[in-house]
């Protein structure tokens, strides 16, 4: 039938218009489909998202919200609103189409009753009618002009009367009595500033996020400094919204609260808040760069060793903590030092994707590597995934009370990898001590079936 929706069309139409969004706008599209779960969305490609906004959102409501999603990223451009718009005017004309039966209907029956009995009672009734016809207009009307469309654009994931969300709050800059839910990933240091009288005070920052959206967080004072953690979750209300920037005063409140989830992007992006902004190169990029140039890198972890003690040359002989860190990306591979307190801050292992920030580049002769600076942080951006087999094996590298390296052929490959000393023992019933690397070198070849992340052994069990 003319002017019928096709949803086949339809599709064909936003699958070409989603090609035409560029990175940024894609992932704020994918923010803004707030029914859509975070993990179909991280699970679906580019491609395939069309198909998974119209199972979820149905075909008119995915229209409708499509309309307001790229009046926000924004994308009004020609390219994409000529393949948007015969679909938002088809959905108009039957909006307007049904509601006109509905109109015609309510006021046929409003007639029938009015006709029937004029006591006061049905005239009451006759209306409530007429009032609950005109509020449906102002809605429609409302609808028409985009001031709703909004609101089915941007579901209000846990909000509540007394709940905001970071995205929604950033959209409407206006808390009033509601208050903000979120994980602080990250915590700066104390700084200190001066008030307009000369005054000497110190604040900190917050990288806050929530299921939505992350936001700065300015806490002026230090009294909330040592309570509050990296990790934990935190309500804020009665702060001051200014420059998407929350701060907090003496007269804001916070309080620990419950765990809700947050996706690792928008972990990432309230990392970014507090980090200092240092461009994401490319591991190529970094090797052309200057010496003591500072950036941030991202890749894969392809050989990650153990914390050593390095002699430090100075006035007095001393020593600091060591561990290297080798990096890879489409582009090739570096080697990052990891240094002092650095070195014991990796929480990620062999074959996670992470990212690394604030390095510094470090020319040696013909060899271009990395080392850590006081602000670097090694995050984690996907885990390795994990593996099962059966693994024979072959030698020792260091055997130590808590950890050994070791080799073993595992699919018919020899590969390094790394176990908790005291899983070993217990899988091969060997007491630790001194002499646990000569009693595991007596029993080899040892077989077993593991669970490997990385190239780390998480279980063992001795075939």
């Amino acid at each position: 039938m003319e002017g019928e929706i096709s949803e086949s069309a339809w599709k064909k139409a936003l699958t070409s218009i989603i090609k035409k969004l560029e990175e940024p706008q894609y992932k704020k599209m994918l923010r803004c489909l707030k029914t859509i779960p975070y993990s179909v969305k991280k699970s679906t490609s580019k491609e395939e998202m069309s198909q998974k906004i119209i199972e979820y959102l149905g075909l008119e409501e995915s229209i409708s919200v499509m309309k307001e999603v790229l009046e926000q990223i924004p994308r009004r451009d020609k390219a994409v609103q000529k393949r948007l718009r015969p679909f938002v005017e088809k959905l108009r004309n039957k909006q307007e189409k049904e509601k006109d039966k509905g109109e015609k209907r309510k006021h046929d029956d409003s007639e029938s009753e009015t006709e029937e009995t004029e006591t006061a009672g049905e005239k009451r009734k006759h209306d409530d009618s007429e009032s609950e016809t005109e509020e449906t207009e102002t809605a429609d009307q409302q609808k028409k002009s985009g001031q709703s469309d909004k609101e089915s654009a941007r579901p209000s994931l846990g909000n509540s009367k007394w709940r905001k969300t970071i995205y929604d709050l950033k959209e409407s800059h206006y808390l009033g009595k509601q208050a903000i839910v979120g994980k602080v990933v990250r915590k700066s240091g104390l700084r200190p500033y001066q008030t307009q009288k000369k005054e000497k005070k110190v604040m900190f920052f917050l990288g806050l996020a929530d299921e939505t959206a992350s936001i700065k967080v300015v806490v002026y004072g230090k009294d909330h400094y040592e309570e509050i953690m990296e990790g934990s979750y935190y309500l804020f209300r009665e702060v001051i919204i200014e420059d998407n920037t929350v701060k907090v005063t003496k007269l804001s409140k916070i309080s620990k609260t419950g765990t809700i989830q947050v996706p690792a992007e928008l972990e990432m992006e309230a990392r970014m808040i507090i980090d200092p902004q240092k461009p994401v190169l490319s591991i190529k990029e970094a090797e052309a760069s200057y010496d003591k140039t500072e950036m941030h890198v991202e890749g894969t972890i392809t050989e990650l060793t153990p914390v050593s003690e390095i002699k430090v040359k100075g006035g007095r002989r001393r020593t600091t903590q060591r561990r290297d860190l080798h990096l890879q990306d489409d582009t090739g591979s570096i080697r990052i030092c990891l240094w002092g307190d650095q070195a014991n801050q990796c929480p990620a292992a062999v074959g996670d994707s992470v990212r690394v920030t604030n390095v510094k580049t470090n020319h040696y002769m013909e060899t271009v590597s990395l080392n850590s600076t006081g602000l670097t942080r090694v995050y984690k951006v996907e885990a390795a995934a994990v593996q099962t087999g059966t693994v024979e094996i072959i030698g020792i590298i260091k055997a130590s009370k808590m950890e050994t390296k070791l080799e073993a052929e595992l699919d018919q490959q020899l590969k390094t990898l790394v176990v908790a000393s005291e899983l070993l023992a217990k899988a091969f019933g060997i007491k630790l001590g001194g002499d646990f690397e000569e009693k595991l070198l007596d029993k080899m070849p040892l077989s077993a079936e593991v669970e490997i992340q990385g190239n780390k052994i998480t279980a063992i069990t001795k075939m």
